[in-house]
């Protein structure tokens, strides 16, 4: 580490599916001598690309986890974070733009701007973490760069300003023309590590021209001095990167670059960008909250000299123990420091620190402020802050997204329970998305996540790191039992078995309660019953609430009250008078018209306005209720009543219907009856269950 922090970058790689982002940190590790090698991801030989260190990111040909890495570009130190493109793992782009001082977004030059690249966008807004875009595959056919420019401006709003144009396109890309330069750049050699720099081809030269002064145009609204030399046509190179610079800072401009990291064209442009136009972290402004001010507002500066203020952002749970991903903001963090974890206010003393690449590790001796290291053997969760002793100040916390999809797992065995147990507890520590809960009332385990592709990985993940064999199905619906209309009971309960019997007779009616799950109210006069077997009664009631008659579900939205009965001198007891409650229960639930009722969840998609028609209708078709609709310019939201039984395998049927670009969040809100032909159904299933027990 140089620890000049005016030439380090911290930058993430965001996009969609399959824009090539893993492709793009390979050639940028590869040409920075990073790595020797060039890997692809799903490539010939197997090996698989370097951030893709997971077994199952190199056989999915996906990337899963985030993972860190450094290098080196002209003088400049780059930390890089490799994200993932699908929404299921969407926390880690996240944890990981939450840290980062900038981003570069990229885009395929067939596709444009996808579903993802939307849901990234928004993730950079809320950060303010400025950008710059790559425009990727412009080798692939069909590719128009222009045309994703033109998407950039119009679908995220970015005022996009072209840095490069292609010379050639699909079969025919050979390189990139540099209008700030106006050279022609092309990448020689079998892997394009030979720059040949050329005047630009006669052919392009009009549009390079054309495109330099709208290029112009738009950096000129950042300095005044771009805007006089533009006027007496005299400006120089650095005077235009300059006012480009400023631009992107303030997120007003996103340059783009253009061209094909799997053909190895127009990476190094790039990190000639990136080192540029990025910001350096002292040119960031980060704030944290001081809780012994009321929480106010404080800038951190990125001195060494100052308190260490640092956040642990990723947690991971490698051979050697718990592997603390951590951003200094300010100060050191050295080997041996004694810091503070604010939110549990206890001492930690840092013991290894590390850098990371991908998965391998190089020890260090600290980590100075505007870095990204690792900590061993620090007891932390997700988003912790550390600080230096004596000041209490805190980051604020990442957005993290509700889960969308739940799954029941059983696990095979005894062993495979231990096992389970250990994994569920490890995962729900490092992914905030990922959640798991014992449902009460059905006794599953329960595990939530963003969706199937997310839940399918950990499972499969168990089944790998732990051993852990376990198989899943749909989690079962809480279903409620309840009653349409009053009904009376009059029930004795009598026993006579030598010696002291049993005899209690308890009267009085039943009938549905509107707000309340379950009301008592004692009416006897006369001391028909007397009072100290009243709560015996209620608690007999009670105790035939948990298992109702009809399907044996719990049951709710019941009054009882009981009005008459009769006690014998020495027959009577609590016993009886409980066990007369229950048969008296039995006998006017019988009579009282009972239901089962089931979860009605209300249900918000929000998806772009021209896929309006087919999330309404995927929502009918679950026997879901259209409540409002209402339309935002470009988004439309759409919020519905639909019951919880129809909601399992929702979030992949509207990814597709609306080529991912929809979300919809869920929460429960009333019981209502099932409709009969349903609740004849769920009778059947109970049936079949009982007999296949017996």
């Amino acid at each position: 580490m140089k620890n000049d922090i005016l030439k380090v970058r911290n930058i993430g790689i965001s996009a969609h599916i399959d824009s090539g982002k893993t492709t793009l940190t390979e050639r940028i590790l590869y040409y920075t001598k990073r790595i020797h090698t060039i890997h692809d991801v799903k490539g010939k030989d197997g090996v698989g690309a370097t951030m893709d260190s997971m077994e199952l990111e190199k056989e999915r040909g996906i990337t899963i986890t985030s993972a860190a890495t450094f290098c080196e570009w002209q003088n400049h130190e780059i930390n890089i974070i490799d994200t993932p493109g699908h929404v299921d793992f969407t926390i880690e782009v996240e944890r990981s733009l939450r840290v980062l001082d900038s981003a570069v977004l990229v885009l395929c030059s067939v596709g444009g701007v996808q579903s993802q690249s939307i849901t990234v966008d928004q993730q950079m807004k809320r950060y303010k973490v400025p950008c710059i875009a790559f425009v990727n595959k412009c080798d692939r056919s069909g590719a128009n760069p222009f045309r994703v420019i033109r998407q950039l401006k119009e679908k995220l709003g970015h005022n996009a300003v072209t840095m490069q144009i292609p010379i050639g396109l699909e079969a025919d890309f050979e390189g990139v023309a540099d209008i700030v330069a106006m050279k022609a750049v092309y990448f020689d050699g079998e892997k394009g590590d030979d720059i040949r720099v050329e005047d630009i081809p006669e052919s392009i030269l009009p549009e390079a021209l054309e495109k330099r002064e709208e290029l112009i145009d738009a950096a000129s609204m950042f300095s005044d001095e771009l805007m006089e030399a533009a006027l007496e046509d005299s400006v120089t190179e650095e005077m235009l990167m300059s006012a480009i610079r400023k631009g992107t800072l303030t997120r007003a401009l996103t340059p783009v670059f253009i061209g094909s990291a799997y053909k190895n064209k127009g990476v190094q442009p790039l990190l000639d960008g990136i080192t540029n136009l990025m910001p350096c972290p002292s040119e960031v402004e980060n704030r944290a909250l001081d809780l012994d001010n009321n929480e106010s507002e404080l800038i951190l500066s990125s001195e060494p000299k100052k308190p260490t203020v640092a956040l642990a952002f990723k947690l991971e749970d490698g051979q050697y123990g718990q592997l603390t991903y951590i951003r200094v903001y300010q100060g050191n963090l050295a080997k041996g420091d004694t810091v503070i974890n604010v939110r549990t206010g206890k001492k930690v003393k840092i013991g290894r620190l590390v850098r990371m690449h991908a998965n391998q590790m190089e020890d260090i001796g600290k980590i100075p402020s505007g870095y990204i290291g690792a900590l061993f053997g620090v007891d932390c969760a997700s988003g912790d802050t550390f600080v230096a002793p004596g000041i209490r100040l805190t980051m604020t916390s990442m957005y993290v997204p509700e889960p969308v999809i739940s799954l029941a797992i059983v696990p095979k065995d005894n062993k495979a329970e231990i096992s389970m147990s250990r994994a569920l507890n490890r995962f729900c520590k490092e992914d905030p998305t990922f959640k798991v809960f014992v449902s009460g009332e059905t006794g599953d385990t329960i595990i939530s996540g963003m969706g199937e592709l997310h839940l399918e990985v950990y499972v499969e993940r168990m089944r790998r790191e732990y051993n852990a064999e376990v198989s899943t199905g749909m989690p079962r619906v809480a279903y409620r039992e309840t009653i349409t209309r009053q009904a009376e009971f009059n029930y004795i309960h009598k026993k006579q078995t030598g010696g002291a019997g049993q005899f209690g007779r308890v009267a009085g009616y039943i009938e549905p309660a509107a707000d309340e799950d379950f009301v008592f109210e004692n009416k006897v006069t006369g001391g028909s019953i007397p009072t100290q077997f009243i709560p015996a009664c209620e608690k007999g009631f009670r105790k035939c609430l948990e298992k109702g008659p009809k399907m044996e579900f719990p049951v709710t939205g019941i009054k009882i009250v009981i009005n008459d009965g009769h006690s014998h001198a020495v027959d009577s007891s609590e016993m009886a008078f409980q066990a007369a409650a229950r048969g008296a229960f039995l006998e006017g639930y019988a009579k009282a018209g009972p239901v089962i009722h089931e979860p009605i969840m209300k249900v918000v998609v929000e998806t772009p306005t021209e896929f309006q028609g087919s999330a309404m209708g995927s929502l009918n078709q679950r026997r879901g209720m259209i409540v409002s609709s209402q339309d935002e310019g470009v988004m439309c939201v759409i919020e519905s009543q639909v019951p919880l039984a129809e909601m399992f395998g929702y979030s992949t049927v509207l990814r597709s219907l609306t080529q991912g670009k929809a979300q919809f969040t869920m929460e429960f809100a009333t019981y209502k009856q099932v409709p009969k032909g349903i609740a004849e159904e769920l009778v059947k299933k109970a049936a079949e269950a009982k007999k296949n027990i017996a």
